[in-house]
């Protein structure tokens, strides 16, 4: 037997093995719980070893003398070792998976003298479970083996000179356990080992305060991946509607928190604990976990406070935060002026001094009158307008409209917070007196047809809304239908008019204006009726001889059935075929033809797509066209530029859209939809189709060409080069085209500058019907898309939420393409995102005013912006509202956002001051041409600017036919081209 343990004592415990150091540390951590330390026993540990000559136990001391059990083992000499040690009885204390540690020292056999071939450098350790202690004799077979144990590192006879350190640790886990305890047993099959130390432990998540919840000690599970979900209980003076949850894990660990207490109100967080808040401060369920000081204008006196209460004069709404500041009403706004313009008033006012402490100062106006009877003010009624409306005003002004004309008026702006209603009646106002101007009549708006005969027409009308004075007469335009440059005015005193030296069978249009002292309003829509036709005789007539009638009656039908045979047996002419509009206007896909007006068919809803392109475009042969040049790419191909050469017409330059090769018929569908769509309008303010090429590759579609390309690179190229006067003409060019589609029933649903074309002449046109679809009959009705991209920036918030599009929805659209025009083509919103622009439209932001754009333009985009598409203006209340916009230039000048830069509300190249004209109508009144100022509005000549860039060309697209009309509005041109060149020769 080799030489037994020696011990030395130092600072730490040591025992030497063969005359080396071996150091023992001892504890462990916190999440462990000791079943066992050999260490720790201070008296007989009571193992057992068998053979008796085997394993034996070395008794030492520490250095506080406390005795130290270790035992060794090393008969290296001898055949067939099998040397046991068994522990006494270890409780498992419940947990179901438990560690073994071992430390020991195991010598190297090769350093051993003889080269004994018997030597090991391994033991096993085994466990077996007891539920007490009385099973001690128990058969190898009866135990479960743990592992075979080796050395990391084992010493040899030069370790021993050196006195070197060769302590080995091991650990292993037993589980999972079922019984109350067990028995550990080390086998020795011959090495050379000294067993220093044992230490069996399990692990547990220790008590902890997490999320003011305590989680109990727990004991892990009997599985190394098992997670343990254990409930918390909410410390003193704190909730949960749901207990908070934590996970224990196999190493002891407390994992994954779920949910967590929180502190009652009028209680903090302190520590991991809950403590009542002192007075002057409070807390609400909803605030913090530390108790806040009461905010401005409120206090409280008592602890435990939730919330704090007001000051006497100061209020706080039930919807306002606890920790916001107790707030009071606003004064009055100041400085009130008014803007008489006819029966029109612009109220302007800037803000109360004292807003309250609070940012929901918003404004009201209440419209009181005059009454003849009583000289007593009454309200206003409901016929007057209020642009952008009349209460909850964010901003300092608001146009009044619809007044009655020299009436006295007297107006009310009040101005209230979120906490004004708390203090009723107390009203904060400032009020104004005003006395409206002499104003031409309203237009009419309703005209019916009486008694018709086959060479008249008995019409008759409502006096206008807002006559603004007596009617002194009233002036009836007529002309037939489709011959619109030819017309008639006659004036009646009455509400009623019998026209007649017309054509049988033959529709008419007809509008109504009304005069007063202030002149003439603006005509009525147009009202189409039609005479009766020639076989509508009257009793005299039919008197006629009876046999006269049948020889004529037979004569026409023999006529007819020849005509039929030789037209079928030629080129299988049908009726269907003869009158395609007349079958397509009154019985295709259910749409009905209204009188006056005229409807617009999807061509989606035509089976054959084919046979809505041929129905509404022209076929034009390839040869006719020449492409030039690229000027750029569409959804479907490319698109370019070059001549059109039809036989007998000039040559005219046009747009050709193409459809890449490799199309399907899908594609080839959706392409020529457009086309179909197109053909339907005719508007000098709706791109113009030529015609397509479907007999031919490329498939192509022809418009007319625009010199000046899209709106929004135009303006961008050109920025801050226009007067407001041109700008405000594209705008109303713009809302005539819109007006037109929606007069058809039509929805453009992507109205955007990008999608208007501009010419040479600014005449800017609407385009690109790529995104549109139908209404129904129903004004009211919409059409709902079944996906698909939408343009966010300018599409209102109905139909981003719904997909709803109406024509309210292209008016919200239009009012974009406002603030791109006054803006020369910046991007709405910026670089904000998508989502941000839907959150921040939903929230009521809306797009601040461009720089110098007039007070005027910006208030009416601020009205196609209303969230109630009903509250929105229609195109034709738009187009009036532009009209006298540039029949009054003064009224522009009133800037939402002024810059330092000279005001460029004017032409500037000096025509404004040398030309005694300040608007189109007044110099076509003035040379007696006044019958075509509705056409140049439509047709984009809005500015004596741009009238002066005319050709002889440019006024026979305007629609004067008559060639001395053409002749006197050239002369007078020339002559203003000389005026301005004369103002710019230095003198």
């Amino acid at each position: 037997m080799v030489s037994l343990w020696s011990c030395v004592s130092i600072k730490i415990t040591c025992l030497f093995f063969f005359g080396f150091a071996v150091f023992v540390t001892q504890g462990g951590p916190s999440n462990e719980v000791n079943l066992l330390d050999s260490r720790s026993i201070m008296g007989d540990l009571g193992w057992i070893a068998y053979p008796k000559n085997g394993w034996e136990e070395i008794g030492e001391v520490d250095e506080n003398y406390a005795p130290i059990h270790t035992y060794q083992v090393c008969r290296v000499m001898e055949h067939n070792q099998n040397n046991w040690l068994q522990t006494s009885w270890i409780l498992n204390e419940g947990a179901q998976r438990v560690f073994v540690e071992l430390k020991f020292t195991l010598r190297d056999c090769n350093s051993l003298p003889g080269g004994l071939g018997t030597c090991k450098e391994t033991f096993n350790v085994y466990y077996f479970e007891s539920n007490d202690d009385d099973d001690r004799n128990i058969r190898e077979s009866q135990y479960t083996k743990i592992d075979t144990i080796a050395a990391d590192e084992s010493f040899t006879e030069l370790d021993l000179g050196d006195r070197v350190m060769k302590l080995n640790t091991e650990v292993r886990d037993v589980g999972p356990l079922t019984k109350k305890g067990f028995y550990l047993a080390f086998q020795d099959l011959g090495a050379c080992i000294a067993l220093v130390s044992v230490r069996v432990f399990y692990k547990k998540c220790p008590t902890v305060v997490k999320n003011l919840a305590v989680f109990p000690d727990i004991i892990t599970g009997s599985d190394s991946s098992q997670l343990l979900e254990v409930l918390g209980t909410c410390v003193n003076n704190s909730v949960a509607e749901e207990l908070p949850r934590m996970h224990c894990s196999a190493e002891g660990e407390w994992l994954v928190p779920i949910g967590r207490c929180m502190c009652q109100a009028g209680h903090e967080e302190v520590n991991g604990s809950c403590q009542v808040c002192k007075p002057g401060f409070y807390r609400s369920a909803l605030q913090t976990r530390t108790c806040s000081k009461c905010p401005p204008h409120s206090f409280s006196k008592t602890e435990g406070s939730t919330s704090c209460q007001c000051e006497h004069g100061y209020y706080r709404k039930d919807t306002d935060p606890t920790n916001m500041a107790c707030t009071k009403p606003p004064s009055a706004p100041r400085s009130a002026i008014s803007n008489v313009n006819e029966t029109s008033v612009l109220l302007e006012w800037s803000a109360p001094e004292e807003t309250g402490g609070r940012k929901d100062v918003t404004y009201s106006v209440v419209c009181r009158k005059m009454s003849a009877e009583s000289r007593q003010y009454e309200p206003c009624g409901s016929h007057v307008r209020y642009l952008p409306q009349r209460t909850g005003l964010r901003n300092t002004s608001v146009m009044v409209l619809d007044l009655l004309a020299h009436k006295n008026y007297t107006f009310e702006v009040e101005a209230v917070n979120g906490v004004s209603e708390l203090t009723k009646p107390l009203r904060q106002y400032v009020s104004l007196n005003v006395t409206t101007n002499q104003a031409a009549p309203s237009p009419i708006t309703v005209v019916k047809r009486g008694k018709t005969a086959k060479n008249s027409i008995a019409v008759s009308w409502q006096e206008p809304d807002r006559p603004n004075g007596i009617i002194l007469e009233y002036e009836i335009k007529y002309f037939e239908k489709d011959q619109e440059t030819s017309y008639t005015i006659v004036k009646s005193k009455e509400t009623g008019f019998v026209v007649d030296g017309l054509k049988p069978s033959s529709a008419y249009i007809f509008q109504i204006r009304a005069r007063t002292s202030a002149g003439y309003g603006g005509f009525s829509r147009r009202f189409e009726f039609e005479t009766s036709p020639y076989l509508s005789a009257s009793r005299d007539q039919g008197r006629v001889p009876v046999i006269a009638v049948a020889v004529t009656l037979g004569i026409i039908l023999l006529a007819l059935i020849t005509g039929f045979l030789l037209s079928g047996r030629r080129c299988g002419y049908s009726k269907a075929k003869q009158d395609p509009d007349e079958e397509k206007m009154h019985f295709h896909n259910g749409h009905i033809k209204f009188p006056g007006v005229r409807t617009y068919i999807d061509p989606h809803t035509y089976e054959d797509p084919n046979q809505a392109v041929h129905e509404f475009a022209k076929e034009i042969d390839v040869s006719c066209i020449t492409i030039e040049r690229v000027i750029g790419a569409g959804e479907f191909g490319e698109v370019c530029s070059g001549p059109l050469r039809l036989p007998g017409k000039r040559e005219l330059m046009v747009a050709i859209k193409t459809l890449k090769a490799g199309y399907t018929e899908k594609q080839r569908r959706d392409f020529l939809a457009e086309a179909s769509i197109m053909g339907q309008f005719d508007h000098p303010n709706i791109i113009h189709l030529e015609g397509v090429v479907t007999k031919s590759k490329p498939v192509m579609i022809i418009t007319e060409y625009m010199e000046n390309g899209s709106l929004d690179t135009f303006l961008k190229k050109n920025d801050g080069q226009f007067t407001v006067i041109q700008l405000v003409g594209m705008l109303r060019g713009i809302a005539s085209g819109m007006r037109y589609l929606s007069d058809m029933g039509y929805v453009h649903r992507d109205l955007a500058a990008r999608n208007i074309l501009v010419n040479s002449n600014l005449v800017c046109k609407v385009s690109d019907f790529g995104l549109s679809r139908v209404l129904e009959d129903d004004p009211e009705a919409a059409y709902t898309t079944r996906g698909g991209k939408i343009p966010i920036r300018w599409t209102a918030p109905e139909a981003i939420s719904y997909r709803k599009f109406t024509s309210a929805s292209d008016v919200w659209s239009y009012g974009i393409v406002m603030w791109e025009v006054m803006s020369y083509g910046e991007r709405p919103y910026w670089e904000m995102s998508n989502q941000d622009v839907i959150k921040a439209v939903e929230e009521s932001y809306r797009l601040p005013g461009p720089m110098d754009c007039p007070t005027a333009l910006y208030h009416l985009m601020m009205d196609c912006w209303q969230k109630d598409r009903n509250s929105r203006p229609k195109f034709d209340e738009i187009v009036s509202l532009l009209d006298k916009l540039i029949r009054n230039p003064s009224s522009l000048k009133s800037l939402v956002n002024p810059s330092n830069r000279v005001s460029n509300l004017l032409v500037e190249h000096g025509s404004a001051e040398l030309c005694a004209f300040s608007s189109v109508g007044e110099w076509l009144d003035a040379i007696k041409m006044g019958r075509y100022t509705e056409l140049f509005m439509e047709s984009g000549y809005t500015s004596l600017d741009v009238v002066t860039q005319m050709t002889l060309e440019d006024v026979r697209r305007v629609g004067v036919t008559l060639a001395g009309h053409q002749k006197k509005i050239l002369n007078s041109i020339q002559e203003m081209r000389v005026q301005m060149t004369n103002a710019t020769i230095p003198v």
